[in-house]
């Protein structure tokens, strides 16, 4: 397999990229001074057979486009919003990404960021080591057990996330496409009535058409200036100049974010604020997690190279 082509398309974990270049013959798009096209004439963009990329960067229609020997993407992640699955299923290009294996960090995360909000972690962190502590208390913050949870999106992730709020007394509640007939949470069809009825609302879904910014002023205002917005799904799910008026103006009580709209640019008006917590889209960034994502990247190269069945098929 060393003398198949493989571009991947920005800078990801460094185990990874070791292995493209152990396995394949690795191509690294952020290489290219030029445009794409003169990147591929150069580099010989008609021996690329594979494409592997993540939520920076995956593979678009004009990617796809200039790649006439592309047989798969593989992408290191979960997420598919960068990648233009309508052009790849016209020209039968598998796709693959990384299932399960992120689903307890990103979970854990979410976990994470509710109490980093609930009980100003970041904030009393910071208050001990400006020496603050020796003057006065810090004053008291927020219980986290036994709040009411919402959930948009109740997947793998979603799923993962409730049950770590059960085990803090939660009562679960969420909304999807369609209720789930393995869950034993309330469900809601109407992402307003979930978002009035919980105290922590949680964005777990995939980014669609249909889910970006399903999170909104009408959402937000209906969580309440003592709610808790809590995003590790995408940064385009909110929107977030919505946001920032309803932090601002006390409309919202806080919020825990690991993605933004714009990554990585963050809102200047963000940063000031103590009731929010802010994370550089890590939520599945731990060494044995990414060690395990950059292997399934690898093998499903393989499979699909030695005409086997991939192990996480998305097409």
């Amino acid at each position: 397999m060393k003398s198949i082509g493989v571009l991947m398309t920005c800078p990801m974990h460094k185990y990874l990229e070791q292995q493209l270049e152990t396995h394949f013959n690795l191509f690294k798009l952020w290489h290219c001074n030029s445009s794409i096209t003169e990147f591929l004439k150069t580099h010989q963009g008609n021996t690329i057979r594979a494409v592997v990329g993540d939520t920076n960067i995956g593979a678009d229609a004009e990617l796809i486009a200039s790649l006439p020997n592309l047989e798969i993407v593989a992408s290191y992640s979960v997420g598919l919003d960068k990648i233009d699955l309508r052009k790849c299923e016209e020209k039968g290009i598998r796709v693959a990404n990384t299932p399960d294996v992120l689903t307890d960090d990103v979970a854990d995360l979410a976990i994470g960021l509710i109490l980093g909000v609930l009980r100003r972690i970041c904030a009393s962190d910071v208050y001990v080591r400006i020496g603050k502590w020796k003057d006065a208390d810090f004053g008291l913050a927020t219980k986290f057990s036994g709040k009411s949870v919402g959930i948009v999106g109740l997947g793998r992730i979603g799923t993962a996330i409730a049950k770590r709020a059960e085990a803090f007394g939660c009562s679960i509640s969420y909304f999807s496409r369609s209720q789930k007939p393995f869950a034993n949470y309330k469900f809601y069809s109407d992402i307003i009535d979930l978002a009035t009825s919980c105290q922590i609302l949680i964005v777990a879904c995939a980014l669609t058409d249909e889910t970006r910014h399903i999170i909104n002023r009408e959402v937000i205002d209906a969580l309440g200036p003592k709610g808790i917005l809590i995003n590790i799904g995408r940064g385009a799910h909110v929107d977030e100049t919505e946001l920032v008026s309803a932090l601002l103006e006390g409309r919202l009580g806080g919020a825990g974010l690991d993605v933004y709209e714009n990554e990585p640019e963050v809102p200047e008006e963000l940063l000031g604020l103590g009731n929010v917590v802010l994370q550089p889209h890590v939520g599945s960034d731990t060494v044995e997690t990414s060690d395990a994502m950059a292997d399934l990247v690898i093998s499903n190269l393989k499979a699909h190279f030695s005409n086997k069945p991939l192990l996480t098929p998305v097409i």
